[in-house]
């Protein structure tokens, strides 16, 4: 499959482009920042909702677009390139990738219409270690009479602090598999503890004590709960990937556009060799990064073999390309890019932040060695 997209495909990329501009400027993020560090503009989300982005992925036979992830991975870029506060990643991305694995048709028709129409938010909580290690899972699924009983504690949760429902990885305490359940936030027994990093966005640590729930809030059955978790992380890195090459694309642009303007000793500082060579590298990078990119974001919707592979590919080499990128803008732009005053930092924070989400570069690329038996 040639690495380009088709005119549909363009069309809601140029869609995107033209709502973030207007709407969600990165001054706006500013806004949301400064406003005790809001989440994301209810407005804004009803506006993404009305132009179909929550419904993109998800199937025509409960009433969604089936755009697929090569529509979805353009919004990302552009949010990407915006910096745009949002719940797209927990809830588009992750949750409604996971849910729509589910052979729970009750739950899947209940949650798609509500997330469809931007009437509630979705996360994963999985992560229990500060470094990503999918194999560790120490929360505990038993059973009391009829009831379930979850207990356990989750990490680095994306929204967690303003999702109406929380997805669930838990081990089952008589079977000893994995499994995936679905709760109400506001459930008895579970407390937050949200945190602000970096990048301004919210994070939170969950606690899940004596946490009652029936059989029918399961989303796996028939032990199949790592094996949808595993594939949904893959599609997850790859969507935050698209993410991060909107970031290290603008990133890029408006240093190239500084470099122009800035005068030292009486010429532009764009005509310094020095800076031209690293310039250079930096285009080279991203160029590559667009392909990888593209390639796995078809490989989602060909649901290709090597999926794994291509999404710790293009989550190691945009963590990678990002750190580059960034950290030449912030340089490049001299004294002014260490300040608040210049946008350029907001770049490198974001990134920073998001190549850790769910396996940095240096797992991904351990990840790749591994498949390929090294």
């Amino acid at each position: 499959m040639a690495l380009v997209i088709n005119e549909e495909q363009n069309m809601l990329k140029s869609s995107a482009k033209e709502l973030l501009d207007l709407k969600s400027p990165i001054s706006h993020m500013r806004e949301l920042r400064d406003d005790n560090y809001n989440q994301f503009d209810v407005d804004l989300w009803k506006e993404m909702v009305e132009m179909g982005w929550t419904a993109l992925i998800i199937p025509e036979e409960y009433n969604g677009l089936n755009f697929g992830y090569v529509g979805l991975g353009q919004v990302l870029e552009e949010m990407g390139r915006n910096l745009t506060v949002s719940p797209m990643i927990s809830t588009v991305l992750v949750s409604t990738t996971l849910i729509s694995f589910s052979k729970n048709e009750v739950l899947k028709s209940k949650l798609f219409d509500e997330i469809m129409n931007g009437k509630k938010l979705c996360s994963l909580a999985h992560e229990e270690t500060s470094h990503h290690n999918p194999n560790i899972n120490l929360s505990i699924i038993s059973k009391n009479d009829q009831k379930f009983i979850l207990n356990g504690k989750k990490r680095l949760v994306i929204d967690g602090s303003i999702s109406d429902y929380l997805i669930i990885s838990a081990n089952n305490e008589s079977s000893g598999k994995l499994e995936l359940i679905i709760l109400d936030s506001k459930s008895k027994g579970i407390t937050f503890n949200n945190k602000v990093h970096m990048d301004s966005k919210s994070y939170s640590d969950i606690s899940f004590n004596n946490v009652e729930f029936s059989n029918n809030d399961f989303l796996s059955s028939n032990d199949d709960g790592q094996k949808l978790l595993s594939k949904t992380l893959d599609i997850a890195c790859i969507g935050l990937a698209a993410e991060m090459l909107g970031n290290i694309q603008q990133a890029f642009e408006m240093t190239m556009q500084y470099l122009k303007e800035r005068e030292q000793f009486g010429v532009k500082i764009g005509s310094f060799q020095a800076l031209q060579h690293r310039s250079s590298i930096m285009f080279g990078e991203i160029e590559l990064c667009k392909s990888i990119v593209l390639k796995a974001l078809q490989a989602i919707d060909k649901d290709d073999e090597n999926l794994s592979e291509l999404a710790s590919l293009a989550k190691s080499k945009l963590g990678l390309t990002s750190k580059l990128v960034t950290n030449e803008a912030v340089q490049m732009h001299g004294g002014i890019g260490m300040t608040d005053d210049s946008d350029i930092g907001f770049f490198l924070k974001r990134t920073r932040v998001t190549q850790r989400i769910f396996g940095d570069s240096n797992y991904h690329l351990d990840r790749v060695a591994k498949i390929n038996n090294y």
